[in-house]
């Protein structure tokens, strides 16, 4: 589990190119500048970890680019210690991203063995986010209201069981659209009953799938 001074050289170019492409906001890039990529990655792939680009994970899943992550974060708006709910675990990347900006995460992931990695990899690192092993579809009601909510995966449509998850005042960053790829949708929550629907670009996601494997 080494982060060598190449390493982190490496990670300060990153950060250098997802300022260039965009990312204003100096907390994300400040995590983007911490958290060590390359221990997230398969042992195949870790020589190319401070490229901007998404790489396979196994379970037919991604790591995504570096840029989507910070995009998608900064989209987020989230605010030190608010409830952060996070469809999609994953390699554990973006949990770790969201948990330097001081966030309480509660993170679901369908496939048992990235559920398994992840959970042993961010602990491991000193990560402590709410992990579960469930369908994304369904959230955690039992936890919500949430002050904002991510999918890191493309889905067919918004997901209502998400949207009354949704604190009013809270919001969810959700990639929608089918296999050719998604438009990344703000979704806010500005009453009970009265939704706000904001668009931001085209992206490429995995699929967002029911059930749990």
């Amino acid at each position: 589990m080494t982060d060598t001074y190449r390493h982190k050289g490496l990670r300060r170019k990153l950060v250098e190119t997802i300022k260039e492409k965009g990312i204003k906001d100096q907390r994300i890039l400040e995590a983007i500048g911490k958290v060590p990529r390359h221990l997230f990655m398969d042992s195949g792939f870790v020589e190319f970890a401070y490229r901007d680009q998404a790489f396979p994970i196994g379970s037919g899943q991604t790591i995504s680019q570096p840029y989507t992550v910070a995009f998608q974060t900064e989209l987020l708006q989230a605010q030190k210690h608010e409830k952060v709910l996070e469809i999609g675990t994953g390699s554990g990347y973006q949990c770790a991203i969201l948990l330097e900006l001081g966030v309480k995460v509660y993170t679901i992931e369908r496939y048992r063995e990235l559920y398994l990695k992840s959970r042993t990899l961010l602990n491991k690192i000193g990560y402590k986010p709410y992990f579960f092993y469930g369908d994304g579809y369904l959230g955690l009601p039992r936890f919500a209201p949430f002050d904002k909510i991510l999918i890191t995966a493309g889905a067919p449509e918004i997901p209502q069981n998400l949207k009354e998850q949704l604190k009013i005042g809270g919001r969810m960053v959700v990639p929608v659209g089918g296999s050719g790829g998604q438009v990344m949708i703000v979704v806010e929550r500005i009453s009970e009953k009265e939704f706000k629907e904001t668009k931001h670009g085209y992206f490429a996601f995995v699929p967002m799938l029911k059930g749990k494997e």
